[in-house]
């Protein structure tokens, strides 16, 4: 055989540099597939973090809604629980009372009733609103009318006509009271002339 030129040479010989190329190819493609496969694990992991997490987020608000209803439902239950040995006593004072003639007695059980409850009130947290002999305080009384007098001082509560209640601190129901307007000077005059 004669000889080859080089080209001849270079087709024949197979080709280093492209297997050399082809390898390092392969190599990178299997390194990326496997880097691909790890993090497609760690995104499987991490939606599965992202899915318990939603679920544990829908079981607390579930949770707490339930409670919030719980304590709106039973949140007086101490109360009530506190009041039942008043009804108890009113019983008995009524059972009494069917039997016994002594109104004295009867009123005697009723003012310990009352304050049985007053006591279970406090206890909870309600304040009777002061009034009588007060300035007049429009954000804890109502006036129910106005009572012209020189005795009493102008805006000052003469009467209590329904008591009123705080709730620690917040009104419940205002006192409605009658308030004093001090007659002027020149109205006391003619008032004396005309008596």
């Amino acid at each position: 055989m004669g000889k080859k030129s080089k080209k001849e040479e270079t087709r024949d010989k197979p080709d280093l540099h492209r297997s050399h190329e082809g390898e390092q190819k392969e190599a990178g493609e299997e390194e990326f597939t496997s880097k691909l496969q790890e993090k497609e694990k760690e995104a499987a992991g991490n939606y599965d973090k992202y899915l318990r997490a939603v679920a544990e987020l829908e079981n607390y608000k579930k949770r707490a809604a339930r409670e919030k209803a719980d304590s709106i439902k039973y949140g007086v239950e101490n109360l009530i629980r506190d009041i039942l040995p008043m009804v108890d006593s009113l019983d008995r004072a009524l059972q009494h009372a069917k039997n016994s003639e002594d109104i004295r007695a009867f009123n005697e059980g009723l003012r310990l009733v009352r304050n049985q409850l007053m006591g279970c009130l406090e206890k909870h947290g309600v304040q009777r609103v002061e009034c009588v002999d007060k300035v007049f305080d429009p954000s804890v009384h109502e006036a129910m009318f106005q009572v012209d007098s020189n005795t009493h001082e102008d805006n000052q509560v003469i009467e209590e006509l329904e008591k009123g209640y705080l709730l620690n601190g917040r009104l419940l129901r205002p006192a409605k009271v009658s308030v004093c307007r001090r007659l002027k000077t020149e109205e006391c005059k003619e008032e004396h002339i005309e008596d």
